[in-house]
């Protein structure tokens, strides 16, 4: 019962086996094969617009490189206090951004807060020498505690720049799973409510490796400059139809969606047997495939002695992620320790 991140996964047969049928010829290098360019041609249908497409090997990549292409060094960039850019990448943005400041907000369930958000917009005029003006807006979905950006909450945070130079980033780490449980499209829940960049992952969603910056047509301009500082960051992956390939099994046949769809039946299934049980609090909302519960010690100590995994999380509540392959067995398993 290995519940403690969907990286631990392995990667689905149907990708091992496009990687080894990627592998049987020569291609051209750093993504100017044939495969590279079909999986944009399937990203422009699945997205239903125009766009650019840049692989990256780890979603701390994608994320650092589509900021570094959307903030300028004296600008700042808006993300949530507990955001993935702000707590978990070292720096990586400000490295990347040349001195992009971050401002983290609150909110709650790791959602920004509107309120928080016009604040802060009004502490930082636009024109003000003295402050870092706001250039990037960055949302992630899933957030970092498991749950969902609606569309509408997208476009109601997305509409608060519009009078400013400023773009909106998506961490689409686990984009598949808010996706299918929105019920949305993928343009509903991106450019349609005002995302300019999506740093679109599958490592954790089924494949060995491949993530995938998506410029939409507002800063398709920008892509010479990605291109440019992904060579120049050693981030441009020689042979990039291993992953192409990836992203082309895992796009066929809408198996993300399914894989997705998969991790998030057994979370909402193991988050009822935790409401179910004395001395278990699931503290947010289970949108996706993460659950965030506060166990006691007892009920603790009884899951692992049954072989479960699961990671201790900073403010002492318990994190639970299912996966692809995560069985229904497992979570009968898990409900039988406690």
């Amino acid at each position: 019962m290995n519940f403690l991140s969907d990286t631990t996964a392995p990667a689905h047969p149907a990708l091992i086996d496009a990687i080894a049928a990627a592998n049987r010829d020569f291609a051209p290098s750093y993504g100017a094969d044939p495969l590279t360019a079909q999986v944009e041609a399937r990203l422009k249908a699945v997205f239903e617009t125009d766009l650019k497409l840049l692989f990256a090997v780890s979603g701390t990549a994608s994320n650092a490189l589509a900021l570094s292409v959307l903030c300028p060094s004296h600008g700042a960039i808006l993300c949530h206090d507990e955001a993935h850019i702000h707590r978990d990448e070292r720096g990586a943005p400000e490295f990347f951004t040349g001195g992009g400041k971050l401002i983290p907000l609150k909110g709650a369930h790791a959602k920004i807060d509107l309120a928080e958000l016009d604040r802060a917009l009004a502490e930082i005029p636009e024109g003000f020498v003295h402050t870092s003006p706001v250039r990037v807006l960055s949302l992630s979905n899933l957030s970092e505690s498991g749950t969902a950006y609606s569309p509408a909450e997208i476009d109601e945070r997305a509409g608060r720049l519009q009078d400013r130079p400023a773009f909106v980033h998506m961490d689409g780490a686990r984009f598949a799973n808010a996706l299918v449980t929105l019920g949305c499209t993928p343009a509903e829940l991106t450019w349609k409510a005002g995302i300019d960049a999506l740093c679109f992952g599958a490592t954790k969603n089924g494949a060995l490796g491949a993530e995938a910056v998506i410029l939409f047509p507002s800063v398709m301009d920008r892509f010479e400059e990605l291109q440019a500082r992904q060579k120049r960051a050693g981030h441009m992956a020689p042979k990039m139809r291993f992953m192409a390939a990836q992203f082309d099994a895992w796009l066929a046949d809408d198996l993300w969606l399914d894989l997705a769809r998969t991790a998030n039946d057994r979370a909402r299934a193991l988050a009822a047997d935790f409401r179910n049980i004395d001395g278990a609090e699931v503290l947010h909302p289970v949108d996706g495939n993460e659950i965030f519960v506060r166990l006691d010690d007892a009920l603790a100590a009884r899951l692992r002695s049954a072989g479960a995994q699961f990671y201790q999380w900073p403010d002492g509540s318990a994190r639970f992620v299912t996966s692809w392959c995560t069985t229904e067995a497992e979570i009968a398993s898990a409900l039988g320790a406690l």
